[in-house]
């Protein structure tokens, strides 16, 4: 596994939706990320460890539900990035998940699998999550860096069109 690779872990009750699901992720990210399937959420805790970067999670698992395998995960690694996927539309169920650390809550359905897509490559991308988990930085600190090099790029270009 080469160093840049990311951790992902798929976790839902139907074994056609995690294959489908990690077949879809694999086909549009490549090797960026080891990708592993689990059907239950007891046997990928026993898997999260510091260098696990994403979890996508159905809210219905069998034994443990998906909010209560959260809350576990965000004990082990608070870094670790947990997308909640269910079919539950249930807004207090998302609200509860998003005050136990979930990144995002995505309703399955037609086109769950492309808004999993586009949030995970959100994540990698996104200036403020790369200075906070790759070199340390604070939320506040990160947020202030990239507001301050923003605004200098605008008022160099604004500059540089004035004269």
């Amino acid at each position: 596994m080469e160093t840049n690779t990311k951790n992902l872990f798929i976790v839902d009750a139907s074994v056609i939706t995690a294959n489908n699901l990690k077949n879809y992720l694999q086909n549009r990210f490549g090797t960026s990320f080891y990708i592993t399937a689990f059907n239950d959420g007891e046997t990928c805790l026993k898997e999260i460890n510091s260098s696990t970067d994403f979890v996508i999670m159905d809210y219905a698992l069998k034994g443990k539900n998906g909010l209560q395998i959260l809350k576990e995960i965000k004990a082990i690694n608070p870094k670790t990035e947990v997308i909640m996927l269910s079919a539950n539309k249930d807004i207090a169920v998302a609200i509860e998940s998003f005050r136990n650390g979930a990144t995002d809550y995505v309703v399955k359905g037609k086109g769950s699998a492309k808004r999993i897509k586009d949030k995970i490559y959100h994540l990698l991308t996104a200036p403020i999550r790369i200075l906070v988990k790759e070199f340390g930085v604070s939320k506040f600190m990160a947020a202030f860096l990239t507001t301050f090099v923003s605004m200098g790029i605008i008022v160099f270009v604004v500059m540089k069109a004035m004269y």
